[in-house]
Protein backbone atom coordinates (compact mmCIF):
# COMPACT_ATOMS: atom_id res chain seq x y z
CA UNK A 1 0.00 0.00 0.00
CA UNK A 2 1.39 3.38 -1.03
CA UNK A 3 1.13 6.05 1.64
CA UNK A 4 3.25 8.68 -0.21
CA UNK A 5 1.86 12.19 -0.52
CA UNK A 6 0.48 13.36 -3.81
CA UNK A 7 0.68 17.09 -3.25
CA UNK A 8 2.36 17.64 -6.62
CA UNK A 9 0.33 15.14 -8.58
CA UNK A 10 -1.95 17.64 -10.21
CA UNK A 11 1.04 19.15 -12.01
CA UNK A 12 2.30 15.70 -12.94
CA UNK A 13 -1.12 14.74 -14.19
CA UNK A 14 -1.32 17.78 -16.46
CA UNK A 15 2.08 16.99 -17.94
CA UNK A 16 1.06 13.39 -18.45
CA UNK A 17 -2.16 14.51 -20.07
CA UNK A 18 -0.35 16.80 -22.50
CA UNK A 19 1.84 13.93 -23.62
CA UNK A 20 -1.15 11.62 -23.76
CA UNK A 21 -3.08 13.88 -26.12
CA UNK A 22 -0.37 13.47 -28.69
CA UNK A 23 -0.71 9.72 -28.84
CA UNK A 24 -4.43 9.36 -28.28
CA UNK A 25 -5.37 9.11 -31.94
CA UNK A 26 -2.90 6.34 -32.67
CA UNK A 27 -4.04 4.32 -29.67
CA UNK A 28 -7.61 3.79 -30.85
CA UNK A 29 -8.25 0.13 -31.66
CA UNK A 30 -11.00 -2.48 -31.86
CA UNK A 31 -14.01 -0.21 -32.42
CA UNK A 32 -16.48 -0.54 -35.25
CA UNK A 33 -18.10 2.86 -34.68
CA UNK A 34 -17.76 5.82 -32.38
CA UNK A 35 -18.67 4.88 -28.84
CA UNK A 36 -19.21 1.16 -29.46
CA UNK A 37 -17.13 -2.00 -29.73
CA UNK A 38 -17.30 -4.56 -32.52
CA UNK A 39 -20.24 -6.30 -30.81
CA UNK A 40 -22.22 -3.06 -30.86
CA UNK A 41 -22.26 -2.54 -27.10
CA UNK A 42 -21.65 1.03 -25.92
CA UNK A 43 -18.20 1.79 -24.54
CA UNK A 44 -18.59 3.43 -21.14
CA UNK A 45 -15.56 4.93 -19.38
CA UNK A 46 -15.82 5.75 -15.67
CA UNK A 47 -13.50 7.64 -13.35
CA UNK A 48 -13.41 5.32 -10.35
CA UNK A 49 -15.45 2.86 -8.32
CA UNK A 50 -18.72 4.67 -7.42
CA UNK A 51 -19.31 5.50 -11.08
CA UNK A 52 -18.35 1.96 -12.06
CA UNK A 53 -20.94 0.64 -9.61
CA UNK A 54 -23.63 2.82 -11.17
CA UNK A 55 -22.67 1.88 -14.72
CA UNK A 56 -22.51 -1.86 -14.13
CA UNK A 57 -25.66 -1.92 -11.99
CA UNK A 58 -27.68 -0.15 -14.65
CA UNK A 59 -25.94 -1.19 -17.87
CA UNK A 60 -25.34 -4.82 -16.93
CA UNK A 61 -24.15 -7.00 -19.79
CA UNK A 62 -25.37 -4.54 -22.42
CA UNK A 63 -22.40 -2.19 -22.07
CA UNK A 64 -18.61 -2.40 -21.81
CA UNK A 65 -17.24 -0.54 -18.77
CA UNK A 66 -13.64 0.65 -18.39
CA UNK A 67 -12.42 2.34 -15.21
CA UNK A 68 -9.65 4.94 -15.41
CA UNK A 69 -8.64 4.27 -11.81
CA UNK A 70 -6.64 1.09 -11.37
CA UNK A 71 -7.76 -1.53 -8.80
CA UNK A 72 -6.72 -0.54 -5.30
CA UNK A 73 -5.47 2.90 -6.36
CA UNK A 74 -6.72 6.00 -4.54
CA UNK A 75 -8.15 8.24 -7.30
CA UNK A 76 -7.42 11.78 -6.09
CA UNK A 77 -5.21 13.57 -8.66
CA UNK A 78 -4.43 10.29 -10.42
CA UNK A 79 -2.37 10.56 -13.59
CA UNK A 80 -3.84 9.42 -16.91
CA UNK A 81 -2.05 7.55 -19.70
CA UNK A 82 -2.21 7.97 -23.44
CA UNK A 83 -4.12 4.70 -23.77
CA UNK A 84 -6.67 5.93 -21.24
CA UNK A 85 -7.09 9.23 -23.09
CA UNK A 86 -7.77 7.18 -26.20
CA UNK A 87 -10.50 5.25 -24.40
CA UNK A 88 -12.05 8.53 -23.25
CA UNK A 89 -11.92 9.87 -26.81
CA UNK A 90 -13.63 6.80 -28.22
CA UNK A 91 -16.26 6.30 -25.52
CA UNK A 92 -19.96 6.61 -26.11
CA UNK A 93 -20.29 7.77 -22.52
CA UNK A 94 -17.79 9.04 -19.94
CA UNK A 95 -19.13 9.09 -16.38
CA UNK A 96 -17.12 11.18 -13.94
CA UNK A 97 -17.32 13.60 -11.04
CA UNK A 98 -15.48 16.78 -11.82
CA UNK A 99 -12.90 17.74 -9.22
CA UNK A 100 -11.67 14.32 -8.13
CA UNK A 101 -9.40 13.50 -11.08
CA UNK A 102 -8.28 16.72 -12.84
CA UNK A 103 -6.49 14.82 -15.62
CA UNK A 104 -9.70 12.98 -16.50
CA UNK A 105 -11.65 16.25 -16.35
CA UNK A 106 -9.23 17.71 -18.89
CA UNK A 107 -9.34 14.61 -21.10
CA UNK A 108 -13.12 14.81 -21.30
CA UNK A 109 -13.12 18.57 -21.93
CA UNK A 110 -10.49 18.33 -24.68
CA UNK A 111 -11.55 15.12 -26.41
CA UNK A 112 -15.13 14.04 -25.74
CA UNK A 113 -17.15 16.68 -23.92
CA UNK A 114 -20.25 15.76 -25.97
CA UNK A 115 -20.37 12.32 -24.37
CA UNK A 116 -19.30 13.36 -20.87
CA UNK A 117 -21.66 12.98 -17.91
CA UNK A 118 -20.44 14.99 -14.94
CA UNK A 119 -22.40 13.61 -11.99
CA UNK A 120 -21.45 16.61 -9.87
CA UNK A 121 -24.23 18.47 -11.70
CA UNK A 122 -26.96 16.54 -9.84
CA UNK A 123 -26.51 18.88 -6.88
CA UNK A 124 -24.80 22.09 -5.80
CA UNK A 125 -21.38 21.16 -4.47
CA UNK A 126 -20.37 22.48 -1.09
CA UNK A 127 -17.71 25.14 -1.53
CA UNK A 128 -15.28 27.18 0.50
CA UNK A 129 -12.98 24.35 1.52
CA UNK A 130 -9.27 25.03 1.75
CA UNK A 131 -6.87 22.12 1.96
CA UNK A 132 -5.07 21.55 5.23
CA UNK A 133 -1.66 23.18 4.95
CA UNK A 134 -2.82 25.29 1.98
CA UNK A 135 -5.07 27.77 3.78
CA UNK A 136 -3.82 30.67 1.65
CA UNK A 137 -4.74 28.89 -1.57
CA UNK A 138 -7.93 28.89 -3.60
CA UNK A 139 -10.98 27.43 -1.88
CA UNK A 140 -12.23 24.19 -3.42
CA UNK A 141 -15.51 22.31 -3.63
CA UNK A 142 -16.31 18.98 -2.02
CA UNK A 143 -16.94 16.32 -4.70
CA UNK A 144 -17.72 13.37 -2.35
CA UNK A 145 -21.41 13.28 -3.22
CA UNK A 146 -21.64 9.49 -3.65
CA UNK A 147 -21.47 8.97 0.13
CA UNK A 148 -24.98 10.39 0.45
CA UNK A 149 -27.51 7.72 -0.67
CA UNK A 150 -30.04 10.41 -1.57
CA UNK A 151 -27.60 12.03 -3.99
CA UNK A 152 -26.58 8.58 -5.22
CA UNK A 153 -30.19 8.06 -6.30
CA UNK A 154 -30.03 11.24 -8.37
CA UNK A 155 -26.81 10.01 -9.97
CA UNK A 156 -28.40 6.65 -10.75
CA UNK A 157 -31.25 8.42 -12.53
CA UNK A 158 -28.79 10.53 -14.52
CA UNK A 159 -26.80 7.47 -15.62
CA UNK A 160 -29.93 5.54 -16.53
CA UNK A 161 -31.32 8.44 -18.58
CA UNK A 162 -28.06 8.81 -20.51
CA UNK A 163 -27.80 5.08 -21.27
CA UNK A 164 -31.36 5.13 -22.60
CA UNK A 165 -30.41 8.05 -24.83
CA UNK A 166 -27.32 6.41 -26.35
CA UNK A 167 -28.69 2.87 -26.62
CA UNK A 168 -32.42 2.90 -27.24
CA UNK A 169 -32.44 -0.80 -28.14
CA UNK A 170 -31.93 -1.66 -24.47
CA UNK A 171 -33.92 1.23 -23.01
CA UNK A 172 -36.39 -1.01 -21.18
CA UNK A 173 -33.57 -2.89 -19.47
CA UNK A 174 -31.81 0.29 -18.39
CA UNK A 175 -35.03 1.73 -17.00
CA UNK A 176 -35.78 -1.45 -15.05
CA UNK A 177 -32.23 -1.69 -13.71
CA UNK A 178 -32.35 1.96 -12.64
CA UNK A 179 -35.61 1.39 -10.79
CA UNK A 180 -34.17 -1.68 -9.05
CA UNK A 181 -31.06 0.23 -7.96
CA UNK A 182 -33.09 3.16 -6.68
CA UNK A 183 -35.13 0.77 -4.52
CA UNK A 184 -31.89 -0.51 -2.98
CA UNK A 185 -30.70 3.05 -2.37
CA UNK A 186 -34.08 3.94 -0.82
CA UNK A 187 -33.65 1.03 1.57
CA UNK A 188 -30.11 2.18 2.37
CA UNK A 189 -31.31 5.71 3.04
CA UNK A 190 -34.03 4.38 5.35
CA UNK A 191 -31.49 2.25 7.22
CA UNK A 192 -29.28 5.31 7.81
CA UNK A 193 -32.22 7.45 8.96
CA UNK A 194 -33.39 4.79 11.40
CA UNK A 195 -29.93 3.67 12.48
CA UNK A 196 -28.68 7.18 13.29
CA UNK A 197 -31.90 8.56 14.77
CA UNK A 198 -31.14 7.84 18.42
CA UNK A 199 -27.44 8.24 19.25
CA UNK A 200 -25.53 9.38 22.32
CA UNK A 201 -23.18 11.46 20.14
CA UNK A 202 -23.48 13.13 16.74
CA UNK A 203 -19.87 14.21 16.08
CA UNK A 204 -17.42 12.19 14.01
CA UNK A 205 -13.69 12.70 13.51
CA UNK A 206 -12.28 11.40 10.22
CA UNK A 207 -8.89 11.39 8.58
CA UNK A 208 -10.31 12.46 5.21
CA UNK A 209 -12.83 15.26 4.73
CA UNK A 210 -15.08 13.02 2.65
CA UNK A 211 -18.24 12.64 4.71
CA UNK A 212 -19.74 16.12 4.67
CA UNK A 213 -22.74 15.23 2.52
CA UNK A 214 -23.49 12.09 4.52
CA UNK A 215 -23.13 14.03 7.78
CA UNK A 216 -25.51 16.77 6.65
CA UNK A 217 -28.08 14.26 5.36
CA UNK A 218 -28.26 12.42 8.69
CA UNK A 219 -27.71 15.17 11.25
CA UNK A 220 -24.06 14.57 12.08
CA UNK A 221 -21.08 16.90 12.44
CA UNK A 222 -17.83 15.93 10.73
CA UNK A 223 -14.38 17.22 11.66
CA UNK A 224 -11.46 15.98 9.55
CA UNK A 225 -7.76 15.73 10.21
CA UNK A 226 -6.80 16.10 6.53
CA UNK A 227 -8.60 17.98 3.77
CA UNK A 228 -10.62 17.00 0.71
CA UNK A 229 -7.57 15.11 -0.53
CA UNK A 230 -6.60 12.41 1.98
CA UNK A 231 -2.86 12.86 1.62
CA UNK A 232 -2.62 16.43 2.91
CA UNK A 233 -0.36 16.47 5.96
CA UNK A 234 -2.02 18.25 8.90
CA UNK A 235 -0.10 20.93 10.76
CA UNK A 236 0.57 20.63 14.50
CA UNK A 237 -2.05 23.33 14.98
CA UNK A 238 -4.63 21.27 13.10
CA UNK A 239 -3.81 18.18 15.13
CA UNK A 240 -4.33 20.20 18.32
CA UNK A 241 -7.66 21.57 17.03
CA UNK A 242 -8.96 18.10 16.21
CA UNK A 243 -7.73 16.71 19.53
CA UNK A 244 -9.54 19.50 21.40
CA UNK A 245 -12.73 18.91 19.42
CA UNK A 246 -12.62 15.19 20.16
CA UNK A 247 -12.19 15.82 23.88
CA UNK A 248 -14.91 18.45 24.10
CA UNK A 249 -17.45 16.30 22.21
CA UNK A 250 -16.70 12.98 23.88
CA UNK A 251 -15.53 11.35 20.64
CA UNK A 252 -14.72 7.69 21.25
CA UNK A 253 -13.61 6.68 17.76
CA UNK A 254 -11.25 8.31 15.26
CA UNK A 255 -12.02 7.09 11.75
CA UNK A 256 -9.46 6.41 9.03
CA UNK A 257 -9.71 4.87 5.58
CA UNK A 258 -8.16 1.81 4.00
CA UNK A 259 -5.90 3.44 1.44
CA UNK A 260 -4.31 6.09 3.66
CA UNK A 261 -1.73 5.83 6.42
CA UNK A 262 -3.64 5.81 9.75
CA UNK A 263 -0.82 7.40 11.78
CA UNK A 264 -2.58 10.73 12.35
CA UNK A 265 -5.80 9.02 13.41
CA UNK A 266 -3.83 6.74 15.72
CA UNK A 267 -1.95 9.69 17.23
CA UNK A 268 -5.12 11.59 18.13
CA UNK A 269 -6.87 8.43 19.32
CA UNK A 270 -3.96 7.70 21.64
CA UNK A 271 -3.97 11.23 23.06
CA UNK A 272 -7.71 11.37 23.77
CA UNK A 273 -8.18 7.75 24.85
CA UNK A 274 -10.26 6.79 21.80
CA UNK A 275 -10.09 3.81 19.46
CA UNK A 276 -9.67 3.82 15.69
CA UNK A 277 -11.92 2.25 13.09
CA UNK A 278 -12.35 2.20 9.32
CA UNK A 279 -14.94 4.43 7.65
CA UNK A 280 -14.65 3.87 3.94
CA UNK A 281 -14.98 6.74 1.45
CA UNK A 282 -15.69 4.03 -1.16
CA UNK A 283 -13.17 5.41 -3.62
CA UNK A 284 -11.76 1.98 -4.44
CA UNK A 285 -13.42 -1.38 -5.09
CA UNK A 286 -13.46 -4.00 -2.33
CA UNK A 287 -13.21 -7.65 -3.31
CA UNK A 288 -16.48 -9.44 -2.68
CA UNK A 289 -18.33 -6.25 -1.74
CA UNK A 290 -20.14 -3.45 -3.52
CA UNK A 291 -21.30 0.08 -2.77
CA UNK A 292 -24.36 -1.10 -0.85
CA UNK A 293 -22.54 -3.55 1.41
CA UNK A 294 -19.73 -1.08 2.14
CA UNK A 295 -22.24 1.63 3.02
CA UNK A 296 -23.94 -0.85 5.34
CA UNK A 297 -20.57 -1.54 7.00
CA UNK A 298 -20.03 2.22 7.35
CA UNK A 299 -23.43 2.51 9.05
CA UNK A 300 -22.52 -0.24 11.51
CA UNK A 301 -19.23 1.52 12.30
CA UNK A 302 -21.00 4.85 12.83
CA UNK A 303 -23.64 3.33 15.08
CA UNK A 304 -21.00 1.72 17.26
CA UNK A 305 -18.90 4.89 17.47
CA UNK A 306 -21.85 7.16 18.22
CA UNK A 307 -23.54 4.90 20.75
CA UNK A 308 -26.74 4.52 18.72
CA UNK A 309 -29.61 2.37 19.92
Amino acid sequence: MNFSRRSSRHAVAVVALSAALGVAASALTGCSSAGATSDGKPNVVVGFYPQEFLATSIGGNDIHVTSVAQPGAEPHDMEITGKQVAKVTDAGLVIYIKGIMPALDNAVANNNSEHGLNLATVTTLKGGYKEIGQENGKAGKDPHIWLDPVLMKKMATAVGDRLVKIDKAHAATYKQNTATLIKKLDALDSAYKTGLANCERTSIVTTHNAFGYLAEQYGLTQVSIAGLSPDNEPSPQRMTEVKTFAQEHGVTTIFFEEAVNPKYAETIASEVGAQTAVLSPIEIAHKGEDYITIMQANLAALRKALGCS
